[in-house]
């Protein structure tokens, strides 16, 4: 099984390109005692009554706010997101623990039934065991965060294995689920190889597997949970289609879509990554976000101020410079960028493609980096065909002025969210999950308890 590219547990500032520290992959009898304690710790958490399992994760939302800037550090030197935006990772993790503290008691309640046949039914929520998270370096802390906040709330417990550049962040996890109050072994990061993460995926005692990944781990994933009857929630790739078809602001649409894609530098499954923009605004559009594009100076991610660090890391530059060498040799434009940066790490330079084109990879596979491609359509019918040109389905924006389009091209498109004059974003309470290749189940809101939950009917005749 390949969950991910390595399964070598170490720091690489991808800053430097320098390794910072190495931690050792687990032992086999590590694991094994690992999914002992959290199959231990399931019968006592279960039985935790839904308020206080509600009062440990409030608690550990005022651990992330307590730690936020040496939480920031840490990622900043796994991934290179810049400062800032790691503070703004925390923020959004705060507010999912509190979100699910909040309300995570009211959406465990019964469900009255109504019972044509007589008598009296509800269908009650209980928690189904011991779950294995597999979690992604491009949001460390929130990925986590949507995995871990609704099925603690639940009194699922769980084994995390992250991914193997994000040791740190990964340990200060679980520390801080332990200051907290959390019982032992409700909460365990192991530092897993694939074959071990295969190994707990076929064991008995773990109930379910949450994997925000590649296409290719989620497929690994999903076919050896198949065969084991466990169920999945898969979060895997996107190109997400930012559509421009009507607007009396153009300023803001090149703003919303110049973020959208370049924020954490493009590493977002989310991100805005394929803008189609209709004839009349297309010459505008590009000009200013050519402008834009050509701004960006990437810089220190220690550094407050900077805007676009590093990628994360060297096998990341190296797949996207493959990427848009394939497309540029086969035809398409670079208004901007286009290079790996001449610096030591992980450095790539903003970039804007256009005239790309069925037979260049960049047409159909994910660009994973600082790489946005301007697409021109000539009526709303090309915009939305063209949108739905992807085996990806997770995110869409439409901008647009005119509300009944936007609902009409919203209707139409294949994702599982869409996001209306704005870059598609996440939020505690919002639904987070898509179609197509970009996988199933969703995490967030509600709908994120819904997932990993026996929903025991129980009847009561007369």
């Amino acid at each position: 099984m390949t969950a991910t590219a390595s399964t070598d547990y170490r720091v690489v500032d991808p800053a430097t390109g320098e390794t910072v520290q190495e931690y050792p992959q687990a032992t086999n009898a590590q694991i094994a005692e690992a999914l002992s304690r959290a199959d231990e710790a399931f019968e006592g958490w279960r039985r935790t009554p839904a308020k206080e399992r509600a009062a440990v994760l409030t608690r550990v939302a005022e651990l992330y706010e307590q730690r936020k800037d040496e939480l920031a550090a840490v990622i900043t030197q796994e991934m290179g997101k810049p400062v800032a935006q790691a503070a703004g990772e925390i923020d959004i993790v705060v507010s999912i623990y509190r979100f699910y503290a909040d309300k995570g008691p009211s959406f465990l309640g019964d469900e009255e039934l109504d019972v044509a046949s007589g008598g009296r039914a509800v269908v009650r929520k209980e928690p189904v065991g011991t779950l294995l998270g597999i979690m992604p370096w491009n949001y460390p802390y929130y990925q986590v965060a949507r995995f871990a906040a609704p099925n603690l709330m639940l009194g699922n417990t769980m084994l995390l294995k992250h991914a193997p550049q994000c040791p740190r962040s990964a340990l200060a996890m679980e520390r801080i689920f332990a200051d907290a109050g959390l019982p032992s072994g409700a909460y365990v990061n192991i530092f897993a190889s694939n074959e071990q993460v295969a190994e707990l995926i076929a064991d008995p005692r773990i109930q379910g597997v949450s994997l925000t990944g590649s296409e290719r781990a989620g497929a690994a994933v999903a076919e050896i949970a198949g065969r084991n009857l466990k169920k999945v929630v898969l979060e895997l790739g996107g190109s997400d289609p930012f559509l421009v078809l009507g607007t009396n602001d153009l300023d803001r649409a090149v703003r919303q879509a110049f973020v959208g894609r370049m924020g954490n530098a493009g590493q977002a499954c989310n991100a805005a990554k394929r803008i189609i923009v209709l004839d009349e605004h297309y010459e505008p559009f590009v000009e200013r976000f050519t402008a834009a594009t050509r701004d960006v100076r990437p810089g220190d991610p220690t550094s407050a101020d900077t805007f676009m660090g590093p990628l994360s890391s060297e096998n990341a530059v190296r797949m996207l410079a493959e990427q848009v060498d394939d497309a540029v040799d086969k035809g398409a434009t670079v208004l901007a960028g286009g290079r790996r940066m001449d610096r030591p790490g992980a450095w790539y330079e903003p970039t804007l493609l256009t005239g790309i084109r069925p037979g260049m990879r960049a047409y159909t596979e994910e660009l994973f980096g600082p790489v946005a491609m301007v697409y021109q359509v000539g009526s709303e019918e090309e915009a939305v065909e063209l949108a739905n040109t992807t085996p990806y389905g997770l995110g869409a924006c439409v901008f647009s002025d005119d509300e009944q389009q936007a609902r009409r091209v919203a209707d139409r498109l294949e994702a599982g969210m869409v996001f209306v004059n704005a870059f598609v974003g996440s939020a505690a309470e919002l639904p987070f999950g898509g179609v197509k290749r970009s996988g199933f189940g969703r995490e967030l809101g509600r709908y994120g308890m819904e997932e990993f939950v026996n929903h025991k009917l129980i009847h009561f005749s007369r």
